[in-house]
């Protein structure tokens, strides 16, 4: 039986940790800890030059895996989140002896000098979860957690200030649904800001975050999604604005957002046909994962008896039921990152993600 057959979609919608079990918590580790150790196939970006292209391990001694810089730092936090999450993982010692072996000091200096090199090279979504994996270690009271946590903080705090400095200072939003999201990337900072208490940061992310969103209004939904997309646009930027703005406020800025019903491009999951889809293809996947993670943090936040309150929790039961069906996927091309999503959307409402707006702007 599927590690999830048994559960009702009630429970894996609630965003809580305390129902999963071993068989589930061995699934989720299962393509994470294979992938973070496996260097190819790998994307290495545009050949510039005649010569051939470094190794993936050379430029990053610790994220060399899973296809790309960005899936190998996700699905680190993705086996940290597990191991403080689930304290019996059946898989503890294993996550810990992989991560053990690239999480050093030297490493994480090779990691950084790579990226003050290139400062534009996975930023912002790489840096989001980059700061999400620190976050995981931050919250974890776990001597294999403070090991870890020291090595990444050189590259962390350099991350955290070209965020400040170079990123959050943004002219203009990008409203699209693959990496470059404005919103998904601001979304992961709040939550980094909020878990090791930097309200400076917090608060940066909030105005740019209100400059960027506040006054839109009447989204086009009946466009999603647009190509490859592994993120809703509109929900991702909704599901933003939910933990920044008071439960009234964002009920205000919503039904400006979405005035009329539902419609069905997003109530309805994306079905990936696995037999002849290709690995962009795959990216649909995801998105029914994130759309999933996202109506049910906008149906929190909305009144119990707001008019959209049921087809919301319809759509996020509906996007989590077929997501969750093919997030386990051997196919590479999705094994080597879905997992992660599938995680996210699993324990959405456990410390370490942000849930709600606090109650007065930080300064």
């Amino acid at each position: 039986m599927h590690p999830l057959e048994a559960a009702d979609l009630s429970t894996i919608c609630s965003g809580r940790a305390d129902w999963i079990g071993p068989g589930l918590a061995t699934r989720l580790a299962h393509h994470p800890l294979a992938s973070i150790d496996t260097e190819f196939p790998h994307h290495s970006g545009p050949l510039e030059s005649t010569e051939p292209p470094t190794r993936p391990r050379e430029n990053h001694p610790v994220f060399f895996g899973c296809y790309d810089w960005h899936s190998a730092v996700h699905s680190h936090w993705a086996l940290v989140r597990q191991l403080r999450l689930l304290s019996d993982h059946p898989d503890r010692e294993a996550i810990i002896e992989s991560i053990d072996g690239r999480l050093t000091h030297e490493n994480v200096e090779q990691e950084r000098a790579y990226l003050e090199a290139n400062p534009t090279f996975e930023r912002p979504y790489g840096w989001g979860w980059l700061l999400l994996l620190a976050g995981e270690l931050h919250l974890w009271e776990d001597p294999v957690a403070d090991r870890w946590a020291d090595a990444l903080e050189p590259l962390e705090a350099w991350i955290r200030t070209e965020i400040r400095e170079t990123w959050l200072p943004l002219e203009r939003p990008l409203r699209i649904g693959t990496h470059y999201n404005s919103a998904f990337s601001l979304h992961r900072i709040l939550e980094y800001a909020r878990t090791t208490n930097r309200p400076a940061l917090e608060s940066a992310v909030r105005s740019t975050a209100l400059a960027c969103f506040e006054a839109d209004e009447d989204y086009p939904f009946a466009y999603e999604p647009f190509g490859w997309d592994f993120h809703s646009p509109g929900l991702t930027e909704a599901h933003l604005l939910s933990n920044l703005l008071e439960p009234a406020a964002f009920t205000s800025w919503f039904d400006g957002f979405l005035p009329g019903s539902l419609p069905e491009t997003v109530a309805t999951p994306v079905r990936v046909d696995e037999e002849t889809a290709d690995g962009l293809a795959l990216h649909f996947v995801g998105m029914n994962l994130a759309r999933a993670w996202c109506l049910a943090g906008v149906t929190d936040t909305l009144e119990a008896d707001h008019r959209l309150a049921r087809p919301l929790t319809e759509a996020t039961r509906a996007h989590a039921r077929v997501g969750l069906e093919q997030a386990f996927t051997d196919d590479y091309a999705g094994a080597h990152w879905l997992s992660s999503f599938a995680l996210y959307l699993l324990t959405s409402n456990e410390n370490g993600i942000a849930v709600g707006p606090r109650a007065e702007e930080s300064g």
